[in-house]
């Protein structure tokens, strides 16, 4: 506990937080000693793992109700976390509840999306990460998706997003691993999460009383191991050995097949 806090310092910043990897995440960084600003949109949500973290571990919790879909989540972000010494930034937000053509509705929810996954995170990664570099120590996880590999349908803004997620954390981790700080783009693949849940229900693929885990689907749990372990290691991971032989086969084949590939898997199981 007292190394990974040093390594990283004192105060995690948590977005996503209110259930599935971002709230695994909280409880895993409140084991090792550090404290928490938890961000996300749910209040009673946030409120309720703050109570049980605080209850479990002793860390101090902070929370913020945000929307970080809105440009205003950033100021109220940066306001709340002033003076603290944050080490460690996970951005976990950013599930398609939609998982329809780009075509099928208005385009303001694809813009919703775009700043939700592209412009907040680089703005928080842009704020944080200077601090952390002066002082020689850090962590930053941004959490991406085998969608942003290649484009597929039905997920055309979100896949365009998740590949941005994946640029911007590999090219910070270039230029951040030379003053200290790690950097990680985790790639996920299906992962059994509530969003995820929720759309499969929507869309009549698995019946809302049915808790069984999904079939071939990643845990939060192992989510999250993957990431605190593979930390130093970026700028890159892929979660699970199915996931990486999946994204291997694909680096094989031509983009046109590659996507209709992840077109057929993506159908069938559907994504993060």
């Amino acid at each position: 506990m007292s190394e990974f806090r040093h390594r990283y310092g004192r105060w995690a910043v948590i977005a996503g937080a209110s259930e599935g990897i971002g709230a695994r995440y909280a409880r895993a960084m409140a084991e090792r000693g550090l404290d928490l600003v938890l961000l996300a949109r749910r209040r009673d949500a946030l409120e309720r793992l703050a109570a049980e973290i605080r209850a479990e571990t002793g860390v101090e919790v902070r929370v913020l109700v945000a929307d970080l879909a809105e440009p205003e989540a950033v100021p109220d972000i940066v306001a709340v976390t002033a003076g603290l010494e944050v080490g460690m930034l996970l951005y976990c937000a950013g599930a398609d509840p939609e998982y329809a053509p780009l075509l099928a509705g208005p385009v303001e929810p694809t813009l919703a999306l775009v700043q939700r996954n592209c412009v907040t995170p680089l703005r928080l990664c842009h704020h944080f990460a200077g601090a952390m570099a002066e002082r020689g120590r850090g962590g930053i996880v941004v959490l991406t998706s085998v969608a942003g590999l290649y484009g597929a349908p039905n997920m055309v803004a979100y896949s365009a997003t998740k590949a941005f997620d994946l640029v911007l954390a590999e090219a910070l981790w270039a230029e951040l691993r030379p003053r200290g700080v790690d950097v990680l783009a985790l790639v996920l693949g299906t992962t059994d999460t509530p969003a995820l849940r929720r759309a499969l229900v929507r869309r009549g693929a698995l019946d809302p009383s049915d808790p069984a885990p999904l079939p071939g689907a990643a845990t939060a749990d192992e989510v999250v191991a993957e990431a605190i372990e593979n930390l130093p290691n970026g700028p890159t991971w892929f979660v699970g050995d199915g996931l990486r032989e999946f994204a291997r086969r694909l680096g094989l084949r031509t983009r046109g097949k590659a996507v209709a590939t992840l077109a057929r898997h993506s159908d069938a199981a559907g994504t993060r």
